[in-house]
């Protein structure tokens, strides 16, 4: 999403995307994409490195490309290392999260990989400073060797509208409810075993609560089994894959994050721009926080203690248009679209 952020806001006569995924992936935008003028290729997943490497190279030479902008944290070096071997001139790798301990496999493989973070690029970019010196290292990014590129979103998409906000609660027939959002994909990372238990607390407490989860991924149906355990069916929506998140973020109440790890969560951004009080894991970078009314909570603490902080905001919280704190964060996608086309091409 972010990528694809960028890529709709970019002066696309100068400075063209084309996108290389993995066989498997949930390519939602193919259509935007290619209207856009941005071709779509796939490949095999990196776990079969030598035929990985091999299609790579190859579709690197055949398209001759001068930029190869990697977004695979520490298994970067992978495709960094073919746009080499393919003589691309410009590597760039871009670092979006850091590690956690409950991911024992995922973060045994990346601190492995990470001594190689600065071996084939010849550019280094992340989405804040924890991402940043997490991949690369302080000193390294203290040296001034790593580019900020915000996770930027477009504002105007965002900006609270009281009309759609009552559409949207009227679709999903939660008009008279105390809604709590998440959109993210069903991953270990995202935590969604914690988010329902926080949940439950919440809802013995008050019975109209509702909890709106966005996305799809390998845990879901784990998930959609512990709230059928749980008793609470009827009171968590699992909407998929959501093209219009912009405006179902306009019927919540409050979005919520515990997630284990983050670089910097583009939805964390999204949420605030739509005025929404928002409660973030304490994992989260604070460069995040845009509004006052975004809280971070340590994961060690009770669900208890998480489900005060939620309920907190349940009533007496005034929702209104925050555009102009949003924009002068640096996260308006127009602002940063350009200074990502200046940094290609300068």
């Amino acid at each position: 999403m972010v990528v694809l952020n960028y890529y709709r806001h970019i002066n696309r006569t100068k400075v063209q995307f084309d996108f290389i995924v993995e066989e498997g992936s949930t390519i939602p935008y193919r259509d935007e994409i290619e209207k856009m003028g941005g071709k779509i290729y796939l490949v095999p997943s990196y776990t079969d490195i030598k035929e990985y490497q091999r299609q790579l190279i190859s579709l690197f030479k055949r398209n001759d490309y001068k930029i190869v902008h990697v977004h695979m944290n520490a298994l970067s070096i992978f495709p960094l290392r073919a746009a080499k071997m393919a003589g691309v001139p410009i590597r760039i790798a871009h670092n979006h999260s850091t590690a956690s301990k409950n991911e024992l496999k995922r973060t045994v493989v990346k601190y492995i990989l990470r001594p190689l973070a600065k071996v084939y690029p010849t550019h280094f970019c992340a989405c804040s400073a924890l991402a940043g010196k997490w991949l690369f290292g302080k000193r390294f990014y203290d040296q001034g060797n790593v580019k900020l590129i915000p996770n930027a979103i477009d504002i105007s998409k965002f900006s609270f509208n009281q009309e759609i906000r009552n559409r949207v609660r009227k679709e999903l027939n939660v008009e008279d409810s105390f809604v709590i959002g998440h959109v993210g994909r069903f991953m270990k990372q995202k935590n969604h075993n914690f988010l329902v238990d926080i949940f439950k607390k919440i809802h013995e407490i008050d019975s109209t609560a509702i909890l709106l989860l966005a996305g799809e991924g390998e845990l879901k149906e784990e998930i959609e089994n512990k709230v059928r355990m749980l008793g609470l069916k009827d009171s968590v929506c699992f909407l998929g894959v959501q093209n219009n998140v912009h405006e179902l973020m306009q019927g919540m109440d409050i979005f919520l994050l515990p997630s284990l790890y983050e670089g910097l969560p583009v939805v964390g951004v999204e949420a605030q721009s739509a005025g929404l009080p928002c409660v973030y894991a304490d994992t989260i970078t604070e460069e995040t926080k845009i509004l006052d009314s975004t809280e971070f909570v340590s994961l060690k603490e009770s669900v208890d203690k998480w489900a005060d902080k939620v309920l907190h905001f349940k009533d007496g919280f005034e929702r209104k248009k925050v555009d102009e704190k949003i924009i002068d964060s640096g996260f308006q996608i127009k602002k940063a679209a350009e200074n990502l086309c200046n940094y290609y091409l300068y």
